[in-house]
């Protein structure tokens, strides 16, 4: 429905020293490829390797490295201690309120006097909100944590003190020049402060401030342990690298997910029709994230938490299915705005098509303008920026980049036509007045076309190492599957295998039959075949049904049903026989 309209450029990784991946495989016993997958990870020797399959939660960074713990953990336990209200605040989105469902949960177990708001997307939108703080105020809470936004909140901190309102943030964006004058900043990514690794989600900012409270006040670490579910969702939602300190956290994360999850995740797992105990990032990320994320966008964000903090199974179940409710609906919408964001695109009814594609319509559901930003990048592979109406005469957007360029900095040098903004490298969303939306156009459009280069301009599949059907073994599935969690900084492995050819069942699959179900052969190996599935590439079935062969480059996945598991190719790019550039 999206397929790309853009040829990819594949990229063969550089070949690592040979000698070393020699080393390490004869020493690990294991496949050479493996062995130069783990070198180009930078695991170099045997003890590395031990490191990197088993991941230990004594490893974890000592929280009080992050610049300001001290003060935050020390601010909440004085009002712990003496009873005083606290209001957890968080973001409406999967890192938020799975950032704020965590810390609520530490917290209720301390103290009774706690509670939690998340921002209406419609009325208050993203961040602290003046609403929120007077919601605050009018309830007697003495102390807010905010959680995944607040670092450029330096009025509304200022605001929430006038009303005899401390506040603690905990963020991971780029904070402005000067931070707000609250009782603790926690975030790695300050310039002044030397934690060892600052590419932690909110939520992962939220877990350092419960860790350090446990370790200053003798609290059990093992007490933390049913917390990590939350992380792990927030790391994979988020797509924060999956390396390091996010590393550890995602891999318990996980076990917990699919040993002991709490009620409203098991309620999800359920709804999202996946097979408990086996769930991996990508269900996650295409499954379970965009669930909690339909209740901000379509409802409320407070539901998610609801639903992340709920004790009773039935009470979960009840909140999750009005959850996936709102995320059917969501679809729906998102499938049609899509449609007509494409159209506008194709028929030069856009604001902009050239370096970048920015497209406007004051109708569309401001909840989903995020998806279809993505949607159009999968197009035309170009910086995106989707627009609807927003309240007050404001327009707002959601921007999407291409990899390697960053959209966020174009975005900041419009800063003066803006009446705010906030986001990443690669994902941002703004804010502006209407009659400044065609002066934004020209500005974004030129700041764009004099920084991006072709190189980015063009969908590029990194492919980690050549590989031979006959090679992928149960070890070798076996030590693969070790890699795990993938995720950006630790990718799912690529590999290419070439000259291969569907054996005759291959067959178009999907409600429109736009996806490839293929059972490869390789020509050098006949007696080792493959299942695949190649998404969006029903344009290649006519090549193949007829015996051609073709390079196949993918990623190995392990897919459960009923109990059973399956290995599976999932085809990243098909390219008719031809000699590798």
């Amino acid at each position: 429905m999206y397929a790309m309209a853009v040829e990819k450029i594949w990229k063969l990784r550089d070949g690592v020293d040979s000698e070393n991946v020699s080393r390490l495989s004869s020493e690990l016993g294991v496949d050479p490829v493996l062995a130069e997958l783990l070198v180009q990870r930078g695991v170099h020797t045997f003890e590395q390797a031990r490191s990197f399959f088993r991941p230990n939660l004594s490893d974890l960074h000592d929280p009080f490295l992050m610049q300001d713990m001290e003060k935050a953990v020390e601010r909440v336990h004085k009002a712990v201690s003496g009873g005083e209200k606290i209001l957890v605040y968080g973001d409406y989105d999967v890192d938020g309120t799975t950032a704020v469902s965590l810390v609520y949960s530490f917290l209720r177990r301390l103290t009774r006097n706690v509670d939690f708001y998340i921002p209406e997307r419609y009325d208050e939108g993203y961040g602290v909100s003046y609403k929120g703080i007077d919601w605050a105020s009018e309830n007697s809470f003495g102390l807010i944590i905010t959680l995944d936004c607040g670092i450029k909140a330096n009025e509304k901190v200022d605001y929430a003190a006038s009303k005899g309102i401390d506040m603690i943030i905990c963020d991971h964006h780029l904070p402005e020049n000067e931070l707000p004058n609250a009782v603790a900043v926690l975030d790695p990514k300050r310039e002044d402060c030397h934690y060892p690794f600052d590419d932690l989600s909110g939520c992962g900012v939220g877990f350092k401030l419960v860790q350090a409270y446990s370790q200053k006040y003798d609290l059990p670490f093992e007490n933390l342990i049913p917390l990590l579910d939350l992380l792990v969702v927030s790391i994979a939602s988020d797509l924060v690298s999956v390396t390091d300190e996010n590393r550890i956290l995602a891999h318990f994360g996980l076990k917990q997910l699919n040993t002991n999850p709490r009620e409203g995740l098991l309620a999800m797992i359920h709804l999202s029709g996946l097979e408990p105990t086996h769930l991996t990032i990508d269900d996650i990320v295409f499954k379970i994230g965009p669930r909690i994320n339909a209740a901000g966008r379509m409802e409320s964000g407070r539901m998610a938490v609801e639903l992340l903090t709920a004790d009773d199974a039935s009470e979960a179940i009840r909140i999750g299915t009005e959850i996936n409710e709102h995320n059917n609906e969501r679809k729906n919408i998102d499938r049609r705005i899509t449609q007509e964001a494409l159209e506008m695109v194709r028929t030069g009814n856009c604001l902009s098509s050239g370096n970048a594609t920015i497209v406007y319509n004051p109708q569309w559901h401001k909840g989903v303008v995020g998806i279809v930003a993505s949607r159009l990048v999968e197009a035309f592979y170009k910086p995106t920026i989707v627009f609807t109406r927003s309240q007050g005469g404001l327009v707002t957007g959601s921007a999407r980049s291409v990899h390697g360029f960053d959209l966020y900095d174009a975005i900041e040098s419009c800063s003066d036509l803006l009446e705010n903004f906030g986001g990443h490298l690669y994902a941002a969303g703004l804010t502006l007045k209407e009659e400044n939306l065609p002066a934004f156009c020209e500005r974004i459009e030129k700041s764009i076309s004099g920084t991006i280069i072709p190189a980015m301009q063009t969908p590029v599949v990194d492919i980690d190492a050549r590989l031979n059907f006959s090679q992928i073994t149960p070890k070798f599935l076996r030590i693969l599957k070790q890699f795990q969690p993938f995720g950006p900084g630790n990718s799912a492995p690529v590999f290419l295998t070439e000259n291969v050819y569907d054996n005759g069942m291959g067959r178009k699959v999907g409600a429109e039959g736009g996806h490839l179900k293929l059972e490869l052969i390789q020509e050098s190996h006949p007696y080792h075949h493959i299942s695949a599935i190649a998404f969006n590439m029903a344009d290649f079935f006519d090549h193949i049904k007829t015996g051609n062969p073709v390079d196949v480059c993918y990623s190995i996945v392990e897919n459960y049903y009923r109990g059973t598991a399956n290995t599976q190719l999932r085809v990243k790019d098909l390219r008719e026989r031809e000699e590798l550039v």
